[in-house]
């Protein structure tokens, strides 16, 4: 009953990590003059919105049983963006792209804060922070369709981004490349270790 009870707040975690990871991409977006967001209806925390049938239910439940109850990472129904109503699409993308990973960096202080505050249930919110950090760091990676790309891309002179970004159909199937191959235990998973070290809380992995 305890571990399908943690089960539970684990993906309860999870969704409300992905969806206000989302809706601060569509959040950015809309404030530097994208409408694209607000009319597509994605201005909002509601999770069943932001659901993705793969990405947010099957794949961490599958992550789940592969791990044996030890990792999980899942996604959301990308926000729509339309670059050309920005105001200067080049730099304006590169916000946008940060501000899915800043929205969990923010998730998780406050809850670190929490911690440090002694409120109940502290495992949960370690968990929550431990995920959190691990969804900005891994949608920092620099691989198309990952947040990271993006903000690459507004380096970029438009030919290279235009054939870096011809990578997007094949990131998925980079992605779990590298997780079947340790990359979450040997990179991932030591920068959030290194994160949580700072704020002197302990976490057993």
């Amino acid at each position: 009953m305890d571990s399908f009870i943690s089960l539970i707040l684990f993906l309860i975690i999870l969704f409300f990590s992905i969806t206000f990871h989302e809706y601060c991409h569509g959040w950015t977006a809309h404030k530097l003059g994208d409408p694209t967001p607000k009319n597509s209806g994605r201005l909002t925390l509601n999770p069943l919105v932001h659901i993705d049938l793969f990405g947010t239910l099957l794949l961490p439940i599958f992550l789940l049983v592969l791990s044996r109850g030890t990792f999980a990472i899942g996604y959301a129904k990308p926000v729509p963006i339309n670059p050309n109503h920005f105001k200067n699409p080049k730099k304006d993308i590169k916000w946008v792209g940060l501000s899915g990973p800043l929205a969990n960096i923010f998730l998780a202080l406050v809850l670190i804060t929490l911690i440090k505050l002694n409120f109940p249930l502290k495992n949960i919110l370690i968990l929550g922070a431990f995920l959190n950090l691990i969804l900005a760091v891994f949608n920092l990676i620099p691989i198309p369709p990952l947040d990271g790309s993006r903000i690459v891309t507004s380096f970029l002179p438009p030919r290279a981004a235009h054939s870096y970004l011809q990578l997007e159909p094949y990131g998925f199937f980079i992605v779990i490349f590298l997780v079947f191959f340790g990359f979450f235990r040997w990179f991932i998973i030591p920068i959030v270790s290194f994160i949580f070290s700072l704020f002197n809380v302990k976490i057993a992995l």
